[in-house]
């Protein structure tokens, strides 16, 4: 999460009482930091929901790999089928599931492409290995065989065996920019604790509410 600043917790979160938060965002960043300590691996991990053209909603799992005031980001194959389905319907859905501290948090909102400078960086700062697969996956598309996807690696490995390797013009960044960020934390007997911070668009203040388990 190399978008984040470093936070000095407050005493409301301090003291276990996050219901307390008037805003989202330094609290998701104190839940992330927890999941991050507890968890066995990814606690980046975050579902990613979409819709298609047909209105089928669909969903699969992503990395977070930046997130501040302006949202929450990942990378991907911009012709893969979610780039496909943000393309055409610039809206989605997220859910991070910490089982290890028994806590949710759902995201909803409109989607942007981050910069071109942001994709850059972030593609420079990946392992040349993936870099690679960036160029010889055509994420989503029918493979006809394991080997072909090797040869179409060696490939590219092979072209850029010396240097640097550019980010291929159909992989970058997306933005999910949230209205609601909803948090969720386990209580006995089903009696859950929930808050949704909502907003207009950004820049407008958050609302807070306390929902019903």
């Amino acid at each position: 999460m190399s978008d984040t600043k470093p936070i000095e917790h407050p005493s409301w979160l301090t003291s276990g009482d996050f219901t307390a938060a008037n805003e989202p965002f330094r609290l998701f960043a104190a839940w992330l930091e927890d999941a991050t300590a507890a968890e066995p691996r990814d606690p980046t991990a975050m579902t990613l929901a979409t819709v298609d053209a047909d209105g089928m909603p669909d969903a699969r799992m992503v990395l977070l790999k930046g997130v501040d005031e302006r949202g929450f980001v990942f990378y991907t194959n911009t012709e893969s089928q979610k780039g496909r389905e943000l393309a055409a319907n610039p809206a989605a859905a997220l859910v991070f599931h910490w089982k290890s501290s028994n806590r949710q948090v759902r995201v909803r909102g409109a989607v942007e492409r981050v910069s071109e400078e942001e994709a850059d960086a972030y593609f420079a700062s990946r392992p040349k290995q993936a870099q690679i697969g960036a160029w010889a996956s055509k994420q989503s598309a029918p493979l006809e065989s394991r080997l072909a996807f090797e040869k179409q690696v060696a490939l590219y490995a092979a072209k850029y065996a010396i240097g640097h390797v550019p980010r291929p013009p159909h992989w970058s960044g997306y933005r999910i920019v949230p209205s609601t960020i909803e948090f969720w934390q386990d209580r006995p007997f089903r009696l859950h604790d929930r808050i949704v911070f909502a907003r207009g668009a950004l820049g407008e203040p958050w609302r807070k509410t306390r929902l019903y388990p």
